[in-house]
């Protein structure tokens, strides 16, 4: 089993929008969605992750505060690359306007 790194992203309008228009149970259906994927996937999480908030960006200039696409993440295990993008099929996630989720294989250090 390999491990892989689920990273959540939508457009700023997006987040905006929802951020915006949301009410609690809106809201609470999308957590509702959100535990019900987890729960289909339980075998395979590492790590079911958290939403992501305010993000500071380091260069050797220095620390600034900047906005980007990323809201969240998760880590999973799974037999090939094809089967984590598979759990992804209808990842409550992706019902918002524009979002994706990038999989990323984690790369073992060796002797680590």
């Amino acid at each position: 089993m390999s491990k892989f790194f689920l990273l959540y992203l939508a457009p700023l309008s997006a987040i905006d929008q929802m951020m915006a228009n949301s009410n609690a149970e809106q809201m609470k259906a999308g957590m509702d969605a959100w535990m019900a994927w987890m729960k289909k996937n339980e075998n395979a999480l590492v790590d079911m992750g958290a939403p992501l908030g305010k993000t500071k960006r380091v260069t050797a200039a220095g620390a600034t505060s900047v906005r980007n696409e990323v809201t969240g993440y998760t880590i999973v295990e799974a037999e090939s690359h094809e089967a984590a993008a598979a759990m992804l099929v209808g990842h409550p996630h992706l019902s918002m306007p524009g979002a994706y989720v990038d999989v990323l294989s984690v790369t073992p250090i060796p002797g680590a």
